[in-house]
């Protein structure tokens, strides 16, 4: 297979991952391990995509404080190329507390990075690429919204392919399904990625058209592509931390097909973070 030269747009967050050894109680302490590093769907994408092969490029706007700067330059260290522009202002941050089994609850930051503009985007970012991954986060914010139908636009003309990971069912029940179903018609995906509670708060006729890959947790995946519907089953792991494993199953997808999704899958989970 050709190789894939990767865009992913979106939030570069600072992460920080705290897995606890016990319940947390009011007013002492609790015994837990952490990690920080480089978050947000969009950058977590492309820091898999590198790992499993491809060229990998992250396009998302900046704070100017040290977060950003870690978070940036952990991201590089991954083997992905960091653009897009720095403001004043805040880094997002999210904050995930994991659970003994893995579970984990996100306390989610944005910063700046909504406030990418199409008109801060530079073609050049976008020369050569072969694939546009955008997080449904970018499609259910403004002005990024009007960013990510110009990358789209870009990454169109030179005979790219895009797709889209459905991000929240909190954010899209904040945001309005119809408006979301209005705007995956507008960017018009060919990869629809989505957990099951995402894609019956959208439903799969909103974009009938496009591969629709459903992440199922442990229970593996269902790829939906022109009314059939096949099933797999997850790759058996150890799980630590959910965190991050449905941006390495997109990656997956993405570099090498749904094998290759749930592989990337059981490796994140195994470990503590989002990242490879």
């Amino acid at each position: 297979m050709p190789r894939l030269v990767l865009c992913a747009l979106g939030d570069l967050l600072l992460d920080v991952i705290v897995r606890l050894d016990e319940p947390l109680q009011p007013g002492t302490d609790a015994a837990a391990q952490t990690r920080t590093g480089s978050g947000g769907q969009a950058a977590n994408v492309a820091a898999w995509a590198a790992s499993l092969g491809a060229e990998a490029r992250f396009v998302g706007k900046r704070g100017d404080d040290p977060a950003a700067s870690l978070a940036a330059s952990e991201l590089a260290r991954l083997g992905v190329e960091v653009f897009g522009p720095v403001a004043p202002g805040r880094n997002g941050i999210v904050v995930s507390i994991v659970g003994e089994h893995g579970e984990r609850s996100m306390a989610s930051d944005r910063g700046v990075a909504p406030s990418l503009s199409a008109e801060e985007l530079e073609p050049v970012w976008f020369e050569g690429a072969t694939h546009l991954h955008v997080s449904g986060y970018s499609l259910m914010s403004s002005p990024i919204d009007d960013a990510a139908a110009r990358a789209a636009s870009l990454v169109r003309e030179d005979g790219g392919s895009l797709s889209v990971d459905l991000a929240s069912t909190s954010v899209i029940e904040r945001f309005g399904p119809q408006r979301l179903r209005e705007s995956l018609a507008a960017f018009a995906p060919d990869v629809v990625f989505a957990n099951e509670g995402e894609v019956a708060a959208v439903g799969i006729e909103a974009l009938p058209e496009a591969t629709w890959a459903i992440k199922r947790g442990a229970a593996g995946c269902a790829i939906v592509h022109d009314g059939d519907r096949h099933e797999l089953p997850a790759v058996a792991t150890t799980v630590v931390d959910t965190t991050g494993a449905g941006d390495a199953f997109a990656a997956g997808y993405l570099v090498g097909g749904v094998e290759l999704a749930l592989e990337a899958g059981a490796r994140a989970v195994a470990k503590l973070g989002a990242t490879p």
